[in-house]
């Protein structure tokens, strides 16, 4: 049996992944297997979700992510094994008996109550006194800014601010536990980048035990503590967003969570510092890569480097970035570099040199291949 591969662990990100480490679990699946018919939807899914921690699932359609956030929930029933919550089995529970605030993608508000309606009723089942319920939705109201647009229905509302309504009905019972699904997969890139600045912020002020399902690579990098890889019904990897991204452990995972060069059958060999254990295939990150004129002078630290020259077939411009692709061998490398002024371009069809660290160079399971 191959033992797993240690890629290297930069010290201060190690300090750092240590740190923001809480202790207390909150939340466990065990052995939590949902058969639908012959399907097993979650396949013995085994997890702790640590109390203030927010956890991303991550994973493709059909991975099992969007069934064990249901399972959680109380939408669906455990087929084999058990899930806790503060030590205490709940797979028999109700949905409305588990103290859980729950933000869907399509947001779910009630069409024919006024925002301040629709946030006065969680607490009107709970019982609140209606001096009580007033003065906590105007309190939620302005932590969400939205103080000056309660009497409006969630028609006359936008993407945004239907989300932050959402957001702010599920937080005002304050339950011990939110869970969102897709929260952010009907808006578009600029407000899906402003209401994660503002879901990580109501994280840091709530401090609740967030669980996020989504399919969006760079949400998951950007709100979570940790991220739980699925695949086919199992976790294929849990971890911190830096070391799932630099350290993935298998090409699946390398392949889905952004972009990997696979060096395999490239025609050059790859130098590292580390020999590649059998079973396991190299993988380099597209940024990881500088791009120079073929006749530039080396860089100082070539010794510690490996180049390689190739073709360039396609550049693209997208902002901030520019991405070429170039024909290194059999190869087809892809590197992405941030635009800066005066910065050479490359057309396709010129020659370039590439040049890495070998010790970026991670090597991963070389196990049947995923796709975005």
């Amino acid at each position: 049996m191959n033992m797993p591969v240690r890629n290297p662990v930069p010290k201060d990100v190690e300090e750092k992944e240590l740190k923001q480490t809480p202790t207390v679990a909150q939340i466990e699946f065990r052995h939590v297997t949902k058969m639908y018919g012959a399907v097993a939807a979650v396949n013995d899914l085994s997890l702790s979700v640590r109390q203030g921690e927010f956890l991303t699932i991550l994973g493709p359609s059909g991975s099992g992510k969007t069934t064990a956030l249901m399972l959680l929930a109380g939408f669906a029933t455990p087929s084999q094994g058990d899930i806790l919550i503060a030590g205490k089995s709940v797979a028999s529970v109700p949905s409305y008996r588990r103290d859980q605030g729950i933000v869907f993608q399509s947001y779910a508000l009630f069409p024919h109550l006024t925002v301040r309606r629709n946030l006065e009723f969680p607490l009107e089942m709970r019982g609140v006194a209606a001096s009580n319920r007033a003065e906590r939705v105007e309190n939620i109201l302005r932590r969400v800014r939205l103080n000056d647009l309660g009497g409006r229905m969630p028609s006359q509302l936008s993407g945004g601010q239907q989300q932050r309504v959402a957001l702010a009905r599920a937080l005002i019972a304050d339950p011990p536990i939110l869970l969102l699904d897709e929260p952010l997969g009907a808006l578009d890139r600029n407000l899906r980048e402003q209401m994660q600045t503002e879901i990580k912020s109501l994280h840091r002020e709530f401090g609740k035990t967030t669980i996020c399902v989504t399919h969006d690579q760079e949400e998951a990098l950007t709100l979570s503590d940790r991220i739980v890889v699925m695949r086919a019904g199992k976790i294929e990897q849990t971890d911190t967003p830096e070391a799932l991204y630099d350290r993935p452990a298998t090409r699946f995972i390398a392949n889905f969570l952004g972009e990997a060069n696979i060096l395999e059958d490239c025609g050059f060999e790859t130098t590292t510092d580390v020999r590649q254990p059998a079973g396991y295939v190299a993988m380099l990150r597209p940024e990881r890569i500088a791009v120079a004129a073929r006749t530039a002078s080396m860089p100082p630290d070539q010794d510690s480097r490996q180049s390689v020259t190739g073709t360039v077939e396609s550049m693209i411009y997208a902002g901030p970035v520019r991405k070429y692709h170039v024909r290194v061998g059999n190869l087809l490398v892809v590197t992405r570099e941030h635009v800066a002024f005066s910065q050479q371009v490359f057309q396709p069809g010129e020659e370039v040199r590439l040049d890495w660290l070998r010790s970026d160079v991670r090597f991963v399971r070389n196990e049947a291949q995923g796709g975005k």
